[in-house]
């Protein structure tokens, strides 16, 4: 069965929401604000050291990839003496 998109509940409920929000003062709201601006601040912080690791993790893989590369072109080229020097 199909039912309504409006629900009859949903009313209620906002206006359940409205009466709670009627009670709030301003300066309750004004600390709501406060507080969750400094969780933003905070959350910002916490977002900005972590791009700093993630920079430092990245640096350290490229570094590790340069040293397989020379370690393997190196290698490459020894065997390829060896060859070399046998024929």
């Amino acid at each position: 069965m199909l039912h309504c998109a409006r629900h009859p509940c949903g009313v209620a409920a906002y206006a359940g929401a409205m009466r709670l929000r009627s009670t709030w003062t301003d300066s309750r709201l004004d600390d709501f604000k406060a507080s969750v601006d400094s969780r933003f601040d905070e959350l910002s912080q916490r977002i900005s050291d972590l791009s700093t690791r993630v920079d430092g993790l990245q640096h350290t893989m490229v570094h590790g990839f340069i040293a397989m590369m020379v370690a393997m072109i190196t290698g490459f080229l020894g065997i390829a003496g060896l060859i070399v020097t046998k024929l």
